[in-house]
């Protein structure tokens, strides 16, 4: 019954692995099918493979609703909240997975251009300088997940860049001005709307670091970026607080014509 089930991750990786390897446990401690597990927590057989193995994250409810039916005084709940807390040793997998299921995705960076809008010269330069074991790859990697802005049923991208993004000559004026050209080749696209929070907005809820809000088919789910990882946030709650965070930094954001034409200065200034 189980035999096209993939294999659940290492239980010792982090608290998402342990998380999957448990549902897997429970399942088959009880007796159950995928489809009749799937039945507990609302989701078919094929998605509760790819929860076994790491690749979807069940939500509160569907915690909630083990615990009630193995009743397991909240285990499942528990191991989701630590899980969500804490670093995320596989957050750009899950990220990627995620970005390529979206159906919109608001994203703020007050550092650095997304890697959905790099060019090939910005990105190296950025891999190089943080001594990437694998800059080719990672590279190539970059350009290959590009390909849902301009797919043919493409998310809806809102794009909130903080000024010094594109004001800092990341691999210097020449990579960044072809960089720049990017971006307002990109902003002219119908399922991009990309705008600039100049530095005159003074302080605003950004500063505190870049993130994303995805919405999927099923639900909303934020991704918080840090030094060397990242944390993925599945809670309502907070997920709906990310929300509003986006809307209070767009609120000091430029229109998008005026962020094109600040682009445009920037540019020339770099010349």
């Amino acid at each position: 019954m189980d035999g096209r089930f993939r294999e659940s991750p290492d239980p010792m990786e982090s608290m998402w692995a342990w998380l999957a390897y448990d549902l897997r446990f429970y399942r088959l401690k009880h007796g159950l099918s995928g489809d009749r597990f799937g039945r507990i927590i609302g989701v078919v057989r094929s998605t509760v493979s790819r929860m076994e193995s790491g690749e979807l994250k069940i939500d509160e409810k569907q915690a909630m609703a083990l615990d009630t039916h193995f009743n397991t005084g909240g285990h499942f709940l528990r191991l989701l909240t630590y899980a969500e807390l804490g670093h995320d040793p596989d957050w750009q997998k899950q990220y990627e997975i995620f970005e390529a299921r979206a159906a919109m995705i608001r994203m703020y960076n007050g550092q650095l251009v997304p890697a959905l809008f790099q060019t090939s010269a910005y990105a190296r330069a950025l891999l190089v300088s943080g001594r990437w074991p694998d800059i080719e790859g990672a590279i190539a990697a970059r350009l290959a997940r590009q390909e849902l802005v301009a797919r043919p049923d493409p998310p809806d991208l809102w794009v909130l860049l903080a000024e010094s993004v594109v004001d800092w000559p990341v691999g210097g004026p020449e990579i960044m001005r072809e960089q720049n050209a990017h971006l307002l080749e990109a902003s002219e696209l119908p399922n991009v709307t990309l705008r600039v929070v100049p530095k005159s907005a003074g302080a605003h809820q950004g500063l505190d670091g870049s993130f994303r809000v995805i919405r999927l088919p099923e639900r909303d789910v934020a991704f918080v970026e840090a030094p060397g990882g990242g944390r993925l946030i599945l809670g309502t709650a907070e997920v709906q607080a990310y929300g509003v965070r986006f809307d209070r930094i767009a609120a000091e954001a430029l229109t998008p014509g005026a962020s094109r034409d600040l682009i445009k200065r920037i540019m020339e200034d770099m010349a």
